[in-house]
């Protein structure tokens, strides 16, 4: 009994320090930004700007030189930058703490067809993963579950909240469908050919999608005797009221998935990873379907591709005319802090460096429907911004020195931060 009461407080007084930060306080007091440059998230920028925001709300966006009372708490921002949040879609967030231990992962549950099952609930708001998104700028998530055909419901949350209640800014927003691959890796150590080859089951999968689909929307149509939960959750997606995140990469799985989706009663499809797109951008065009496109730091996937069609991607496809934002799926959740710098990238390809931060803020907002609130600058919307020393696009400038999430002030400190200091004070001889 010693030894238990010894171990309870030795584990009582560790926790606080191995803690996430306390989530902010609700604004009680308006406050100012003065002189910053400020990226607005439309594709416009000020360069002196005046921001001000109470009760978690935008009141003003303008020019610093324009005669108007400054209310609240004022932040002279001369020589900084302010930007909205920046916002990860389509990432498992929260649903994994270590890839190496299963106990710290609900990322996916047994099943093909899943709709029903909520990423939300299991979404871990004290995350040190998700803490570590919000020293870069990345304050709003879309947390995808993965796995199966379709592998259930994502929910839209903001990095700062004591449980996944407090985090959630849209619930249930939309449903995730991995299309299957047009070809598979053989299995070395089944001793088939390691190369890539045509996947045999690809028909035999799609019929299986637009069976379910069809069962679905009649089920919808119906009166039915017993509740099936999986064609339930589904309905969302034949009336509009959510949006099918479809993951596909080449040119063949984009439009049969699109062709499938749409002749299956899908009203609002997202193309998530779109490797390819850039291919079809009049057929993604003329289906309306916006594109969260894979991240940058990557290989091209394919012997024939160019070195640097991953960094180019974003530009061709803006330049398509279509509606981008940028996504990670594909790399590990920690990675998501780099959103800003794959956006960042883009812009060293070409791409206008306001149009680059559209990519992660009012563009992907706009994608995922949120865009009323959050993304942009501007009066009415939520304050979730934060200030850095420099760009935010360049890992250099990339210093943040205050964030707001709806006007509450968020803690910039996190596990790293905590180990940093620690181990710079022992460099330094402290």
């Amino acid at each position: 009994m010693k030894r238990l009461i010894t171990l309870i407080i030795a584990l009582g007084l560790a926790l606080p320090a191995i803690a996430q930060q306390t989530p902010g306080d609700k604004q009680t007091e308006a406050i100012t930004i003065e002189g910053a440059t400020a990226h607005l998230g439309n594709g416009e920028i000020i360069e002196s700007s005046l921001i001000m925001f109470e009760d978690g709300k935008i009141t003003f966006v303008g020019d610093s030189k324009m005669r108007i009372a400054r209310k609240g708490k004022i932040i002279d921002a001369t020589g900084k930058h302010v930007y909205p949040g920046f916002i990860a879609p389509a990432k498992t967030l929260g649903l994994v703490e270590i890839d190496a231990v299963r106990a710290s992962k609900d990322e996916d549950e047994i099943g093909d067809f899943i709709p029903h099952v909520r990423s939300l609930i299991a979404y871990n708001a004290e995350s040190k993963v998700v803490e570590s998104m919000r020293p870069n700028g990345v304050l709003i998530g879309q947390i995808a579950p993965s796995g199966g055909l379709i592998s259930g419901t994502s929910s839209i949350v903001q990095f700062d909240a004591w449980n996944w209640e407090d985090a959630a800014i849209k619930v249930d927003d939309g449903i995730h469908l991995n299309w299957p691959s047009t070809f598979k890796q053989g299995r070395w150590w089944a001793g088939e050919d390691p190369g890539y080859h045509p996947n045999k089951d690809y028909a035999e999968q799609i019929d299986a999608i637009a069976s379910f689909l069809k069962n679905a929307q009649a089920y919808g149509k119906s009166t039915p005797k017993e509740v099936n939960p999986a064609f339930a959750a589904m309905k969302g997606i034949f009336d509009g009221s959510q949006k099918l995140y479809v993951h596909a990469v080449d040119e063949k799985q984009i439009i049969d998935a699109v062709n499938t989706l749409k002749t299956n009663g899908a009203k609002e499809i997202v193309l998530i990873g779109g490797y390819h797109a850039y291919k079809i951008p009049d057929f993604l065009k003329s289906n309306n379907v916006p594109v969260l496109v894979q991240f940058t730091h990557n290989l091209p996937v394919f012997d024939d591709d160019d070195y640097d069609l991953p960094y180019k991607l974003p530009k061709l496809l803006v330049d398509a005319g279509l509606l981008v934002g940028i996504q990670n799926s594909e790399a590990a959740n920690f990675q998501t802090r780099n959103l800003p710098f794959y956006a960042g990238q883009a812009a060293q390809m070409g791409l206008d460096k306001e149009k680059a931060v559209q990519l992660i803020t009012g563009n992907t907002a706009k994608i995922l429907g949120i865009d009323d609130q959050y993304g942009t600058l501007e009066n009415g919307k939520s304050a979730t911004l934060f200030i850095s020393e420099g760009d935010a696009l360049d890992m250099a400038g990339n210093q943040l020195t205050h964030v707001f999430i709806d006007g509450r002030t968020v803690s910039l400190e996190t596990h790293q931060t905590e180990l940093w200091k620690r181990y710079m004070g022992k460099y330094e001889g402290k």
